[in-house]
Parts: structure tokens; C-alpha cells; sequence
């Protein structure tokens, strides 16, 4: 990989539509560090139109973004980070694998295995930690603008170092992007802290619909909840902002699973699931089209939410 980017002119660096603090923080990190070698650089995601979520509005680099339709048509060298599955490339997807050159740097295990140079480690808590180890090799010092951005991704991918990938190592990591200087705290208070009014009022009403089914996943519990488009569009909220609205639902000790579905305007339902230990949500979600972790997966359906929810239930079923 570092012979090949090395020998590129220009790099597109490509992450997940609807881009979450790991993907976006590891785009613009990589991007700036290329830039900063003498790369011509873009950074972008397949979706149109791009929304970067408020909460990662601070991430410096972002002058890199630009829309999907600007990647040329066969690029030159294409990075795709924190990328789990084809689908996942959104309307980068025939650009992507036209290049000649497609390297795929993920964490996730449902990847299957795609591009012509591949970086896929189930047992690192963040694609950041697998930049971070790029950058090094191709002796890129860490300052406070990457390391913003590193530390945006290794934070959110391990629910701010509490879940079970985190290890001394990522501890260590997380050290040495606090030796440059950034403000973790601020980083924190606008990731995890800072809602709109919106926000809560979406909350409440998706915890009011809330529904726990105690006989689901084998007898280890179930409690899901949808919001609908019309809550996110009366109270001026966007789906990007209700991305955390899992970790309320994950809370309650009588259910080993969370679902939340958030429908967007087309009627398209993204499915967020998280899991406490039993359950392989990974393999569930796969199931469905989707993917992730074992603990932390998605996936999209068109069905209407009884539907959905009851392909959920049978695969959860199926999968223990």
C-alpha cells in the first residue's frame, strides 16, 4: 500500500455513506497527511446530497470534501476507509472499482474481502488505529490537526473507549494523540454533549414508542424503537443527528439486544443494532444485507417497520 500511494500523483480518498466520526476522521487524517507529501487529494462519500453531521463539523481538512460527482471516472488511486461492503460505497461505487488501484483499509469482520490492495483487521477498535500505522510508514508526523481527527475516530468507534475492542494498546494510542495537544475534552462535549432542543423532543418521543420483547433473541431480551421521518422533519432534526439514540436504547439490563430503526425521507429504514456479549449482531445484520461487528452492526430495509422488524426478530432468532 505505502509503494503504491507513494507512486500516485493523486489519491481519492473514499469512506461510508453517511459517514460516522471513525470513516470521515480517517478520510480527512489520511488526506491531509497525503496533501502534506505532495498529493493532489480528494476526499469524498457516495451520497447526494452530502451531509456532514453537525457533531463532526469541527474536524479540520474538510476543505479536501468534494461531492461524488467530481471523482473522476477511473481514478487514478482509490482509498476506501472504514468501507464494510461494496454497497456501503453508495455512488462511488463503479468509480471506485475502476481504478486501477483500490485499496480497502477497514476493521470491520462481515468484510468481505474486495479491492486490489486490502488492510481488513476485525481486532482493531477503529480504521483510525490502521491509518495511524499508514501515516507512520510513510513518516508522517502526527500534529494537532490529525491527531483531531484520529482521535474523533478511535473515540466514536469505542463509544469513548468503553467498549470491549478497547485495549491497553488503544489506550496508548489515544496517549500520544493527547501529547500534541488537542482538546479532548471539547472533542468529547461536541460528539457526546451537544444536542439540538430537536433532538430531545425526537428522543422522547422514540422513547415513548419504545417496545420490549423479553422472549426475543432465545429468551436474552429485545427492545427496539423507530423514529419516523416526519418526527426528525417537525422538529428540524436531521437522521445524522439521532445516530447516539442507540446508546439510550442499549441501556436497559432486562434486554441483551437494541434496535432502533430511523426512516429517511424515501421510506428507506436504517437499522442500528447493538448487542451486550451473547449475541453476534454482526452475523444477524449480514443476514439482512447489512453488517458491522459482532457487538455493533446496521443494515437498511424498504419494508414498512412490522415488516422489518419481524425479518429482525427471525434473524435473531435464526442466529442463536
Amino acid at each position: 500500500m505505502v509503494q503504491a500511494i507513494r507512486q500516485a500523483e493523486t489519491v481519492d480518498l473514499i469512506c461510508h455513506i453517511n459517514p460516522d466520526g471513525d470513516a470521515l476522521g480517517s478520510a480527512l487524517a489520511a488526506g491531509m497527511a497525503l496533501r502534506g507529501l505532495g498529493h493532489r487529494v480528494r476526499v469524498s462519500f457516495g451520497d447526494d446530497p452530502q451531509v456532514i453531521p453537525e457533531s463532526l463539523a469541527f474536524l479540520p481538512g474538510q476543505e479536501l470534501i468534494v461531492p461524488a460527482a467530481e471523482v473522476p471516472e477511473v481514478p487514478e488511486l482509490v482509498v476506501c476507509l472504514d468501507v464494510a461492503a461494496e454497497s456501503r460505497l453508495g455512488l462511488l461505487h463503479e468509480k471506485a472499482f475502476a481504478a486501477p488501484v483500490l485499496i480497502v483499509i477497514d476493521h470491520h469482520a462481515s468484510n468481505p474481502g474486495f479491492g486490489t490492495h486490502r488492510l481488513i483487521d476485525p481486532t482493531a477498535p477503529a480504521t483510525a488505529v490502521l491509518v495511524d500505522e499508514l501515516l507512520r510508514r510513510l513518516r508522517v508526523p502526527l500534529d494537532q490537526d490529525l491527531a483531531t481527527c484520529l482521535y474523533t475516530g478511535v473515540a466514536t468507534d469505542t463509544g469513548s473507549f468503553r467498549y470491549r475492542a478497547t485495549t491497553p494498546a488503544t489506550h496508548e494510542f489515544a496517549g500520544r494523540l493527547l501529547a500534541t495537544g488537542i482538546r479532548h475534552d471539547l472533542i468529547s462535549r461536541t460528539l457526546w454533549d451537544t444536542s439540538s432542543f430537536g433532538y430531545l423532543k425526537v428522543l422522547a418521543a422514540a422513547l415513548d414508542r419504545a417496545v420490549y420483547e423479553p422472549e426475543a433473541a432465545g429468551g436474552l431480551g429485545l427492545v427496539w424503537t423507530w423514529v419516523p421521518y416526519q418526527d426528525l422533519a417537525l422538529f428540524g432534526v436531521t437522521i445524522e443527528e439521532i445516530e447516539g439514540l442507540i446508546d439510550v436504547l442499549r441501556r436497559p439490563a432486562e434486554a441483551e439486544v437494541a434496535l432502533v430503526l430511523k426512516q429517511d425521507p424515501d421510506g428507506t429504514l436504517r437499522g442500528s443494532c447493538r448487542a451486550k456479549g451473547a449475541v453476534d449482531v454482526a452475523a444477524v445484520c449480514a443476514g439482512l444485507g447489512g453488517g458491522g461487528h459482532q457487538f455493533a452492526a446496521g443494515f437498511a430495509a424498504r419494508e414498512e417497520v412490522p415488516v422489518t422488524i419481524a425479518r429482525f426478530r427471525a434473524a435473531l432468532a435464526a442466529g442463536r
